[in-house]
């Protein structure tokens, strides 16, 4: 028997955190800023979890977008609001979903994490050293930064002080070789964390997916970051790799070796970093990887497709790639969903904007499709997930959605994408806490159920494909977490997890 798990006085725990001083760009324009994706990690080793935020200016672009933009801010703080320190991007970071991909994990096994993020010249750390050349200001007349040094730095988690800053790989090299000239292809990023060799986690960082795909994989080791391996669509042999990234990427083991690979949208780069296999169905906008059918072994793939001769959505075997079922083409197919949401269909439920209905393991409808397709979260006491959508909690119902939350006060993120802060398994069970920013950005607003339950599961974040999925969640377009095992109606009693301790 454990503690009860934590629960809130009145529904939920404001985290205060303090907005940065707004500013005007070089064209005149003032900003204001608004908290943006967050993420979890131990900072400070004290057994509970502390938050990094990152703080978007309100001229944020997309990379197809022109115009300056505001620095991007970088925040640690406590459970009690307490800021611990502030990391300043400086001018040569340009703010935007596609830009800074951060990865809270302990990287080096010493009890507490690091923080890691790509850099440039004129980035503050937490301590206030200036990495490069502080006085450097790369931008265009665009607002584009496309020249200038890249660098990929890794945080102390306590102070955010510069631990190790290596040459971000790959670099940008010539711009139109990623698909345009002014931009916007070359600064594509993602980032993940992984357990390559099945017991340290590593450092993912990668650039492009509309044409030529890059990704590193790093060590931290001993105060210094080191290269694992780099995997380049344009190297012999990895050719099937180009075009076939999503705005996220996901992590799992996918041939249950004990390693977990890089499911790279539409292809999946091994452990060893070796292209694994490539469906070539291409770019696209939401992925899943999960035990989506429990009826088969091993984990699958669903993802929706932007490619207008494409399937609009498809799954397939994480482990080679062999396509399950898929539905026909229907242009830029821009959301999609996998889970279990509805008890009356085995395995989980699969949706999307571009195509009909609600299918099921076999790509079969059965029946209506649920009114949001952004996000998902185990919140009341069945097995079966809920739809989670700006800043509202539902239950899907064969007749319409049943309300069992309503945020109040806050606001959602990223546009249409309408996604929270972070959701995960925080606080001592296996549901998720959803977290949003206030309205005015002064708190995190970190929502936890109410509702009991009589399913007992270890905590998610014990589960190695769920926990990095956590650290991967503010990549780009935010995809929800999912374990490495099914949890849903009927599911069987899960493996125990397999973690190891320094």
């Amino acid at each position: 028997a454990s503690a009860p798990a934590l629960q809130f006085a009145n529904g939920w725990l404001d985290v205060p955190i303090q907005p940065p001083p707004g500013g005007t760009t070089p064209s005149g324009e003032g900003y204001s800023y608004s908290a943006n994706d967050a993420s979890v990690g131990d900072l400070d080793g004290d057994g509970r979890y502390e938050f990094v935020l990152k703080w978007d200016p309100s001229n944020a672009k997309d990379n197809s977008q022109s115009g300056y933009t505001g620095n991007v801010y970088v925040d640690a703080y406590t459970l009690t609001g307490a800021r611990l320190w502030r990391i300043d991007l400086g001018r040569n970071i340009r703010a935007g979903a596609h830009y800074t991909q951060f990865q809270v994990y302990d990287y080096d096994g010493d009890g507490d994490a690091e923080v890691a993020m790509k850099t440039a010249d004129g980035t503050r750390s937490g301590t206030g050293q200036v990495i490069g050349n502080g006085s450097a200001d790369y931008r265009n007349s665009s607002g584009y930064v496309l020249a200038g040094p890249e660098y990929l730095t890794m945080f102390d988690g306590r102070t955010g002080a510069a631990l190790s800053t290596v040459d971000y790989d790959p670099p940008r090299g010539t711009v139109s070789s990623w698909g345009d000239s002014y931009g916007n292809r070359v600064d594509r990023f993602l980032a993940g964390t992984a357990y390559l060799d099945g017991q340290r986690p590593s450092l993912i960082m990668a650039r492009g997916y509309y044409t030529r795909a890059v990704v590193a994989a790093w060590d931290f080791r001993d105060g210094t970051l080191r290269k694992r391996w780099t995997f380049d669509s344009n190297a012999s042999g990895n050719g099937a790799a180009a075009g076939q990234g999503n705005h996220q990427l996901s992590v799992a083991d996918v041939d249950n070796d004990g390693r977990q690979e890089i499911v790279y949208g539409a292809a999946t780069i091994d452990d060893n970093g070796r292209l694994l296999y490539s469906t070539g169905n291409g770019h696209g906008d939401a992925l899943h990887v999960g035990d989506l059918d429990p009826s088969r072994s091993g984990l699958e793939v669903f993802k929706v497709d932007e490619g207008g001769s494409k399937p609009s959505s498809w799954m397939a075997d994480a482990r080679t790639g062999q396509i399950i079922w898929q539905t026909a083409p229907n242009g830029d197919n821009g959301r999609g969903v996998s889970g279990d949401v509805w008890a009356g269909s085995p395995g989980a439920e699969s949706w999307s904007s571009a195509a009909d209905g609600l299918l099921n393991t076999r790509g079969q409808n059965v029946g209506r499709k649920p009114s949001s397709a952004n996000f998902l979260i185990w919140w009341d006491g069945d097995p079966v997930r809920e739809l989670l959508d700006a800043t509202k909690i539902d239950k899907y119902g064969t007749g319409g959605e049943t309300r069992l939350l309503t945020g109040s006060g806050v606001a959602s993120n990223n546009g249409t994408k309408s996604t929270p802060a972070l959701s995960a398994d925080l606080f001592g069970d296996w549901r998720e806490e959803v977290v949003w920013r206030t309205s005015d950005s002064t708190a995190l607003r970190i929502y936890s159920t109410p509702v009991s339950t009589g399913l007992r599961l270890p905590t998610l974040m014990h589960d190695p494909q769920y926990r990095v999925a956590v650290a991967w969640q503010n990549t780009a377009y935010n995809q929800p977490p999912h374990p490495g095992f099914f949890l849903g109606d009927g599911m069987s009693t899960p493996p125990a997890p397999n973690i190891y301790l320094r």
